[in-house]
Formats: C-alpha cells, structure tokens, sequence
C-alpha cells in the first residue's frame, strides 16, 4: 500500500514515512494528469492536513517540472511575479516594470509545459485571479495551475468566474475513514505493524481523525519516546503518554 516518499515532502521530515496510496492521492494524480495534458486550472480542497500538498506534489514530480510558488499571506500580482521569477530560476531579480518581468516569465513557461502550485488560493485577490487568467491565455498551450485551499474557501474559489471555463477539476480531499485505519496506519510507517488493530483505532478517534498530518505528528512522538526507553515497539502504556503528549492530555 505505501511505498518511500521523496525527502522532505512528509510533514516534519518523520523519518520513514511511506506514500499511502488513499483515494485522494490517486484522485489527484488522475485530475492533475488531465489538468497538465490540457494546460488547465485543478482545485483541490481539503481540511488541513489530510494530504492536499503532498498528493499534488507527489504527482506533479512524475509529470514535469514543478513550479510551487512561496507567497505571503496576501498577494499581489507583483508578489506572484517575483514568485515565478524565482520558481522558473530566471537570472537576476525580477525587474520592477511589471512589463519586461510578464515578457521574461511568459518566454520562460513557453518552453514547456510546467505545474504551478498556488497554495492557500481563497486568499488571492481579483487582481491576483486576473494575473493568472492572463498568463493562461497568453501562452498559446495554456497552463497547468493547481489550487489548494481549504474546505470552506470552496465557495470563494467557485465565485471566479475565470475558473468557470478553465478548470477541469474539482476535488476535495476526505481523511481516511475508520475503516482503513488498520491496514493504512502500519503501511504509512513499519512502527505501527506491530501494534494491535483496536489501540490503532483508539489512538486515530483521540488524536488523528484519520488525518495524516495528525499521524505523522503521533509518529514522530512515538519514535522519541521509543528512543528515549530503548523500546523496539510501543505499548500501550507508551501509546498512552505519547495520546498525553500530542492533544494536551485531553480524553475523549
């Protein structure tokens, strides 16, 4: 079910953390297929943590060259200039006159087919949703454009009417459900495969919710905890404090 996950892309590095092949992974790497091929806008939405930015990652690295952009909180289109600028490694700072800094990143994306992540896109502006448009249309193969944004920004990312006509999916991420918590949890990491199914479950209603942020979290609790007692797997007792440890001591 899971298979090593590039350096880095798990949440806080947790050391042996594998790829999960869940629904949402597989639904996104088929979406941003489509979505890259036709040089298209995908959204995906999500609860934080349920793996929104690692399935787009993990499918953007097997497609083509990825273009994750770092933006502040609020952007403007300058900021998203300065942003591919950097994404697209041009030479030099990005120029002030919006003009020439359109020219050089327009040549640039027109080499090829690229993915350009935009995370947290129910805080972009109209004039940031325009830029976007305009880059869009320019190129004469369009481009791939994924948006992440939370469940509830859903309805701010519908009100685009940009969207409406080049977007061709919409997607939102789920947990994972009760039901795969045995079998999924001990696939994300070796620690888990000797713990019993029934303490697998109470520690994902306490602590996780079938979020896999949340589990990486738990795993890497339970692999200091291990370290620091010499212990080769958890126990319950173990379980325990490391539960005490990531929801404050809070119970069900």
């Amino acid at each position: 079910m899971g298979h090593a996950a590039p350096t880095g892309l798990h949440f806080l590095g947790t050391p042996g953390l594998r790829t999960l092949l869940t629904p949402g992974l597989l639904a996104v790497g088929d979406a941003l297929a489509d979505a890259y091929a036709k040089g298209r806008f995908v959204c995906v939405l999500g609860q934080a943590g349920v793996g929104k930015t690692f399935a787009v990652h993990t499918a953007a690295r097997r497609l083509g060259e990825l273009l994750p952009l770092d933006l502040r909180a609020q952007p403007s289109p300058a900021d998203l200039r300065d942003a591919l600028h950097e994404a697209l490694r041009l030479p030099g700072q990005a120029p002030a006159d919006p003009a020439p800094a359109d020219t050089l990143i327009r040549r640039a994306l027109a080499q090829g087919p690229r993915i350009v992540v935009v995370e947290d896109a129910h805080r972009l502006s109209p004039s940031c949703w325009e830029y976007l448009r305009f880059l869009h249309d320019e190129l004469s193969q369009g481009l791939c454009v994924v948006l992440t944004a939370p469940a509830c920004g859903e309805r701010f990312l519908r009100a685009q009417r940009m969207l409406a006509t080049r977007t061709t999916s919409w997607l939102c991420v789920q947990p994972l459900t009760r039901d795969r918590i045995p079998q999924a949890v001990p696939a994300l990491h070796a620690l888990w495969q000797g713990v019993a199914p029934g303490d697998l479950d109470a520690l994902d209603a306490r602590c996780a919710g079938g979020v896999l942020r949340r589990w990486a979290v738990l795993t890497r609790h339970t692999q200091r905890a291990m370290a620091a007692h010499g212990a080769k797997k958890p126990d319950r007792v173990m379980l325990q404090a490391v539960a005490d440890r990531a929801d404050g001591g809070r119970r069900p």
